[in-house]
């Protein structure tokens, strides 16, 4: 739970945002071949996520896709 805390944060959404910057980076600028342009799309997946705001790992565990459902899903947990 502490870890679906986090990264529904906003430190979470940036370390989703800069992780996502730091793969694409390695991918194109340092590999600069086939796996290196996979790695850069693999990418796009954790930059979006923190971008738009939802969590690709929450419904395995119980919660929303969306982090502001996610925020209101654990509020109404601790209640």
């Amino acid at each position: 739970m502490k870890f679906s805390k986090f990264m529904t944060s906003k430190w979470g959404r940036m370390l989703r945002i800069i992780a996502g910057l730091a793969l694409i980076y390695v991918g194109v600028l340092v590999m600069k071949n086939t796996p290196g342009y996979i790695i850069a799309i693999i990418g796009l997946a954790p930059l979006f996520a923190g971008i738009f705001d939802f969590c690709m790992f929450a419904p395995l565990f119980g919660m929303p896709f969306i982090g502001k459902e996610i925020r209101a899903f654990k509020q109404q947990s601790k209640q």
